[in-house]
């Protein structure tokens, strides 16, 4: 593959997919992941500081839900501020083209420790975007904390079915009906 080729991003991402799932995450170096997207070692840094973080999208994610609930009506409630930034995301980034290689990249995360920890890490990120974007909303902190929990439930269950072998529906709508789940628990607790 040519240097100029666009993308360098996504071709490192997609190279260290297939190099943890052909060789395994301890096994696969940067170099290797380089080589394989066809370049080098110095580019891959520009992009990520380290092997781990090149499957994480670069804060990505968080910009998008950031994004999401900024854009949000403002008539909207703090909880459906959030299903609209999750809808945002299935609309943006959760697309069907990215489906297949989720569910690989998912794979590889689970059959390693350091890499369910740096998720565990993503995730709580991801959790303090939603509370610092609903606080801009002027959403008071003890309810912007509680409304991002819930947002990061959501977000987990609709991830977890949409990456499902068996599921073909998409992100956005699974997030909705994963809302409607954590309301109904809600009522009944």
């Amino acid at each position: 593959m040519a240097r100029w080729q666009p993308d360098a991003p996504g071709r490192l991402a997609a190279a260290a997919l297939d190099l943890f799932e052909e060789n395994g995450y301890e096994n696969t170096t940067v170099i290797d992941i380089a080589e394989r997207a066809g370049l080098t070692k110095s580019t891959f840094f520009r992009h990520f500081p380290d092997k781990r973080e090149v499957l994480f999208g670069r804060g990505t994610v968080a910009g998008l839900l950031t994004e999401g609930i900024a854009s949000a009506p403002p008539t909207a409630g703090p909880l459906d501020t959030v299903a609209h930034a999750l809808d945002t995301l299935g609309q943006t980034f959760f697309t069907a083209d990215r489906r297949e290689f989720s569910r690989r990249r998912q794979a590889v995360l689970n059959a390693n420790t350091e890499l369910r920890e740096r998720e565990a890490l993503k995730r709580i990120d991801l959790t303090a975007a939603m509370v610092e974007a609903l606080e801009r909303r002027g959403v008071p902190i003890s309810t912007a904390r509680v409304t991002a929990q819930l947002g990061a439930l959501v977000w987990e269950i609709a991830y977890d079915q949409w990456i499902g072998t068996d599921n073909e529906e998409g992100f956005g709508p699974l997030a909705r009906q994963a809302l409607a789940e954590v309301r109904a628990a809600e009522a009944v607790c």
